[in-house]
């Protein structure tokens, strides 16, 4: 049996689950998703856990217990916590403004670069002792897959470049630096 999919999801007290045939409503207070279980997995609510079960021992089957486990997961945690991510814009001159659900980053290129947000994201820039830095993105929502793919977007405008490290780029993203052409030394004069 599959180890992540044997594991019971546990209900905070604040989230709602419904199961009506095999359509799982989650609602919380930070929204709501619904997923369709796949064929051959069965789900009930017992003792405020959710439990999913095969029932058969067909290798698709067993592959999708442990992905449909996992995406009730993140549902949950989605609508109780919700989901962050983190971007760095570094180089000088580069900034962002954020202006209702568009977000506008100048990032070196001869027009600004207008990003329309995509429904339950918000995004904020980092605030510290008063002032705006507009170099630091606080990417939010319910939805794991929608803030990791706003944020890879982001980042694609102008991924970061191994010589001096300007680009949009992960907070926690460590990137490798190389060194640049030098002048040849020790090499024979006319």
């Amino acid at each position: 049996m599959s180890r992540i999919g044997k594991q019971p999801i546990i209900i905070p007290s604040e989230v709602n689950v419904e199961i009506n045939e095999g359509l799982v409503s989650i609602q919380g207070p930070k929204g709501s998703f619904q997923y369709q279980i796949p064929p051959g997995i069965a789900c009930k609510q017992e003792d405020g856990k959710l439990i999913l079960t095969r029932m058969n021992e067909q290798r698709e089957t067993k592959a999708l217990h442990g992905l449909a486990r996992s995406l009730l997961q993140n549902m949950i945690h989605g609508v109780t916590k919700g989901y962050q991510e983190d971007l760095e814009v570094v180089g000088v001159g580069y900034r962002v403004q954020v202006q209702g659900d568009k977000l506008t980053l100048l990032l070196g290129h001869s027009h600004p670069n207008v990003y329309q947000l995509p429904k339950g994201i918000t995004v904020t820039t980092e605030v510290s002792s008063g002032v705006e830095k507009n170099t630091i993105i606080h990417i939010q929502g319910a939805d794991k897959y929608l803030v990791g793919e706003v944020a890879a977007e982001l980042r694609r405008l102008r991924p970061p470049e191994p010589y001096k490290g300007k680009g949009v780029k992960y907070v926690q993203e460590r990137i490798r630096r190389k060194t640049g052409k030098t002048g040849v030394t020790g090499a024979p004069t006319k």
